[in-house]
């Protein structure tokens, strides 16, 4: 491990506001297949994986693995082709991470979203440039709250944990985060509230409070016990 410091960054809600373009794609496949899905369903199974949301609003019981792996992937199409048309980037998402590349911040996405949903966000937001690790749904055995995809994505950038700090705007990732020994920043996106993420080390309403040095002052306590810069 080196003395690099590093932001891990979830992707739904926190990169791209995408709880719309979900809905909708969700939407899109329901009619498609004469299946019912409202907005409280939605609502309800947010953040959940798509095979767990299609096992308990269409399942019951009927569906089998294959006919539930291909509801999945039309709904993931459906949702790539919705955000490649209008990509729904996180206001100030551009300027945070070109600000903390040129500040020396190792950069990753941990998220539990396919590979290809993955690459195509960080493909709009600058791809390899910018980002010098990525963990997607495949990745991963134990999902959020595990500490899994976070683990796996400092030993990919070679950071040690304790000098991670993590994005996330779910209590499951906050969790997640906490578990790994990683400084954990919540951001309060759509269907979150400041109180329900109120266990992380910080809370912030817009990615535009952020900056590399904010994040860099968060690991000032534990600096002491590090070696390195």
């Amino acid at each position: 491990m080196n003395h690099d410091y590093a932001v891990i960054f979830d992707m739904d809600g926190v990169l791209v506001d995408t709880y719309h373009a979900h809905y909708r794609s969700w939407l899109t496949v329901a009619e498609s297949e004469g299946l019912p899905f409202s907005e409280e369903d939605f609502a309800r199974t947010f953040g959940r994986t798509s095979r767990e949301i299609i096992a308990q609003c269409w399942g019951d019981g009927r569906l089998s693995d294959d006919e539930i792996a291909t509801l999945d992937d039309k709904k993931e199409a459906a949702f790539r082709r919705i955000i490649e048309q209008d990509f729904p980037a996180m206001p100030g998402v551009y300027e945070l991470l070109e600000g903390l590349h040129r500040a020396g911040f190792k950069l990753a996405v941990g998220s539990s979203g396919p590979p290809e949903n993955v690459a195509l966000v960080v493909e709009k937001l600058g791809g390899g440039t910018l980002f010098s690790a990525t963990v997607t749904g495949r990745d991963v055995t134990r999902g959020k709250p595990d500490p899994h995809v976070f683990l796996i994505a400092a030993e990919r950038l070679g950071v040690s944990p304790a000098r991670c700090a993590v994005v996330e705007d779910a209590p499951a990732g906050v969790e997640a985060a906490r578990a790994s020994g990683m400084i954990s920043i919540a951001l309060v996106s759509t269907g979150r509230t400041q109180e329900s993420l109120a266990a992380a080390d910080l809370v912030v309403d817009s990615l535009t409070e952020l900056s590399a040095e904010r994040i860099r002052r968060l690991f000032g306590p534990r600096d002491a016990g590090l070696s390195g810069p």
